[in-house]
């Protein structure tokens, strides 16, 4: 269908690429300075492109650039596109920029505007049904977006994105405020196959629930702990647009006391002086929920392969490996080295702590 309408999305007036370039200095900056191509002209015959670039700035967000008019038309999507058609998302319409910028990745300095690495998460066609100066209605054929999608204003340059068509999973759900973590009880020494041992980590159990780039923590008992562990939320930036909600453990082996103190900090200023100068580490052992997805009635060994291929390594945040198989030869490591406690973990178990028999259990080494 054609789209309806002549004007123009977009909210300056002046010629294009004009504000693009006010806004960089490329002799700094590696982004193309390009110029307008002819209007209405496309590299792909009447199918006009698009990119979603994943955009690591002062905040994480989502750019989507629509071909139009010899100019991208762009976005900065803070929460990626909405799957739901019952969910908005917030869209700032930000300037036009060049059709070079389809392809472009790479790291743009400190200092300069957009500053952080940008690398491109899709790109594809897209056919538009209309664009007007306040809305656009089109549909996105990406390698992993596809979908009809309307674009309006709301209040200048912040606008919205609404999915206009019904999921492509239709069994995809919004992750839950919640989830009830097992605690592991005391037992004897697990024997023979089917477990995963793993070390015991002292310090604060918790939840890492991380939707559109931005994670949020929680203690057991279900307390919101985020503000007071900012070096641990960069987490989400790791994880991007994969949504998850992860068992795991905030510690600091070398001073127990840390935690307290983090814990008690009661302003911004000083948890961020905390978090530079006595920084904690998470400890993450399992998956609770993968994309639209629980895991909680997979078995452990299919939520831990998951957790492994998320590759969750950072500067404050580790995926320590488990020890499958028969425990003995990790028992007799153990206990040569000092160490007093472990967990068991039965690996065919689900993330139930009814189940019976009990699916993680203590036990003490030597």
């Amino acid at each position: 269908m054609a789209p309806r309408g002549k004007r123009r999305a977009r909210p300056d007036s002046g010629a294009p690429l004009d504000e693009y370039a006010a806004k960089r200095d490329f002799d700094a900056t590696p982004e193309p300075a390009g110029r307008p191509a002819e209007a209405g002209a496309t590299a792909d015959g009447d199918r006009p492109r698009f990119v979603i670039q994943q955009h690591d700035a002062t905040r994480l967000h989502w750019d989507l650039r629509l071909e139009h008019d010899g100019v991208l038309l762009s976005w900065a999507l803070p929460r990626g596109l909405p799957w739901d058609p019952g969910q908005n998302h917030l869209a700032v319409h930000t300037e036009d920029h060049p059709l070079e910028y389809l392809t472009f990745e790479g790291h743009i300095p400190e200092g300069s505007y957009g500053g952080g690495d940008m690398f491109v998460w899709d790109t594809g066609t897209y056919q538009a049904e209309k664009i007007e100066d306040r809305k656009l209605i089109v549909t996105l054929d990406g390698r992993r977006a596809q979908g009809r999608y309307a674009l309006f204003e709301t209040d200048g340059r912040n606008w919205m994105i609404h999915r206009m068509d019904q999921p492509e999973d239709p069994t995809r759900r919004h992750l839950p405020d919640s989830f009830t973590l097992i605690e592991p009880v005391p037992g004897p020494t697990p024997k023979g196959e089917g477990w995963a041992v793993e070390t015991r980590w002292s310090g604060v159990r918790c939840l890492v629930a991380s939707s559109g780039g931005v994670a949020e923590i929680s203690s057991a008992s279900g307390d919101r702990i985020s503000p007071d562990f900012p070096e641990v939320r960069t987490i989400g930036r790791a994880l991007g647009i994969t949504e998850v909600a992860l068992d795991g453990v905030l510690t600091a082996p070398d001073d127990p006391k840390r935690l307290e103190r983090r814990l008690a900090a009661g302003s911004d200023s000083t948890r961020r002086r905390l978090a530079r100068d006595q920084p904690v580490s998470l400890v993450l052992f399992d998956l609770l929920w993968l994309d639209g997805h629980p895991l909680t009635a997979e078995p452990l060994r299919d939520r831990r392969r998951l957790l492994d291929e998320l590759a969750l390594e950072g500067p404050a945040w580790t995926t320590p490996s488990a020890y499958v198989g028969d425990p003995a030869p990790i028992i007799e490591a153990a206990s040569k080295s000092g160490v007093a406690q472990l967990i068991a973990k039965r690996v065919d178990s689900p993330y139930d702590q009814s189940a019976e028999p009990p699916p993680w259990r203590t036990f003490d080494v030597g």
